[in-house]
This record gives C-alpha cells, structure tokens and sequence, in this order.
C-alpha cells in the first residue's frame, strides 16, 4: 500500500476536526428559556381568565360591561375615556403571544420524521400527558393565527368595545372565529397551567401519582367552567347584536348619562362624572 501522501493527509486531517468546535457544553440558555416561556404563558393564561370574567359581565347587565370596559380606559381616573389605553395593554399581550410562540416553538417536532416518530410514540404509550401535551401543541398553533386576528381588531379599534359595540362585531360576522377561539384558548391555557404545575412541582404530595390525579381533575373543572361561561357569554352578545342589526355603530351609553338623562344615576356613581358621557 502506498503511503498518503503529505497534502492527503493534511486534508484528512482537517476533515476529521469538521465539527469538533460545535461539541455539546454546559448551557444555562435552555433553562432560562424555559423559565420565560413558563412564565410567559403563565401570565397570559391568568390574564385569559381574567378577560373571561369581563367580557362576561354583560350576563349581568350591560351598565356593568361599559363600565368595565371605560375603568379600562382610565375614566373613572381621568373624567373622559382613553381608549388608546387599551391599545397598550393589547399591544403587551400581543408581544407576550408572539414571544410565547417562538418560545414554544423550540419543542415542536421540526420535520416529518420527528412528526411521525411523536405520534407513532403517543399512541404506543397511550398517556394521558403526553395526549394532552399534543393538544396544548394543536391549539397552539391555531391560536397564533386566531389570537392575532383578534388583537390586531383590538389594537386598532380600542374605542370599539363596549355592550352595542361588541355585540355588534360578535352578530355581524366575528362569531364564528370568537367560537372556535374560545375552544382552543381554553382548551390551551388549562392545559399549560396543568403542565406548569407538574413542571415546577407545584402542590406536589408524598404520592405524585395521586397529586397528578387531582390536578387533572381540577384542570378539567376549569376548563369545562370556563367554557361554558364562555358560551353563554357569546350566546349574550349575540342575542344583543341581533335586537341591535338594525343600527348602524351602535353605542351604549348608560341611561343617567345619556343626553338628556333618561334615568337617576347609581347611588355610589360619583356626582362629578354625572355630566353627559356621549352626544348623538
């Protein structure tokens, strides 16, 4: 055999070392991504149930819902309403959703293979955790588009919100996307306060099967709680927007603070917010 010559085994050399300088290390960057992405879809789970409890204060009473929806405008501080407010609390929840995604996104199978390896490997384990980490996965994906569609409504429409105007919006057209985001919101955000639980040890026990078992239940609770409200709050507003079709923009203004007064204001309101609110 003829020895190698001088530039081949140069060459070999160098091709031996390809890839000795992207060996694995020690890395903190993973576990703090971790941490931002559980924190992150912590706060925007609490925040959804949150926005759940006011937006279904209109199966209290209209009043009830506009005057939610001008304490988030600052009225009650400012004396006048200043719905660019809510454009800034939209704008962070939208920056929360987009980072929780990419954050997200590092998990989710990267190809067909790793596709069809996860799936192959659910159905062989038939575990009830890994079943519902595919959900939180699914419901993920679609919110990142149905999420986005509505918050962009929001940033640009803040003024638009309120008994007769999301009514309105709900009749003519929104319902359907309102519907199917309601499912995968719910469905996702108690899913990953589920998994968040488990992840950092939260309410853990002696027994950690038996403390699985009860936080299952307790996520199920929640989720078909919330559902519910959330479809009898959609049904509210769309039974509101169908008494309302026939105006064009609708807007609530409550009956003391209509233009002329038709009604004595709350006993509690305050005498110098008792001006006219709107004029039509």
């Amino acid at each position: 055999m003829s020895p190698i010559s001088a530039p081949a085994a140069r060459q070999q050399t160098l091709v031996a070392g390809v890839g000795l300088t992207e060996r694995p290390h020690k890395s903190r960057w993973p576990a703090r991504l971790d941490l931002a992405q559980s924190v992150s879809g912590g706060i925007l789970a609490l925040f959804m149930w949150g926005h759940m409890f006011f937006v279904s204060s209109i199966l209290i009473s209209p009043d009830l819902m506009w005057m939610v929806t001008k304490a988030f405008e600052g009225y009650f501080i400012f004396g006048t309403p200043y719905p660019l407010i809510v454009s800034g609390v939209v704008a962070v929840v939208l920056a929360l959703v987009v980072g929780h995604a990419l954050l997200a996104m590092r998990k989710f199978p990267g190809n067909w293979r790793q596709l069809h390896l996860f799936v192959s490997h659910r159905k062989l384990l038939a575990h009830e955790d890994t079943t519902l980490w595919w959900v939180q996965a699914v419901t993920g994906f679609a919110l990142f588009f149905l999420a986005s569609v509505h918050l962009y409504q929001m940033l640009m429409h803040p003024g638009a919100i309120g008994p007769f105007e999301s009514a309105a919006r709900v009749w003519h057209g929104w319902w359907p996307l309102y519907l199917v985001l309601l499912l995968a919101v719910e469905l996702h955000g108690g899913i990953g306060l589920y998994r968040l639980a488990v992840k950092w040890g939260w309410m853990d026990s002696a027994d950690p099967a038996r403390s699985r078992r009860r936080l299952r239940t307790a996520k199920w609770a929640l989720t078909v709680f919330f559902l519910v409200l959330g479809l009898f709050t959609l049904g509210a507003y769309l039974r509101i927007g169908h008494a309302q079709q026939h105006l064009v923009d609708p807007v609530y203004t409550p009956a003391w603070l209509a233009n002329p007064p038709t009604a004595e204001p709350p006993a509690w309101w305050p005498s110098w917010l008792e001006r006219p609110f709107r004029t039509h």
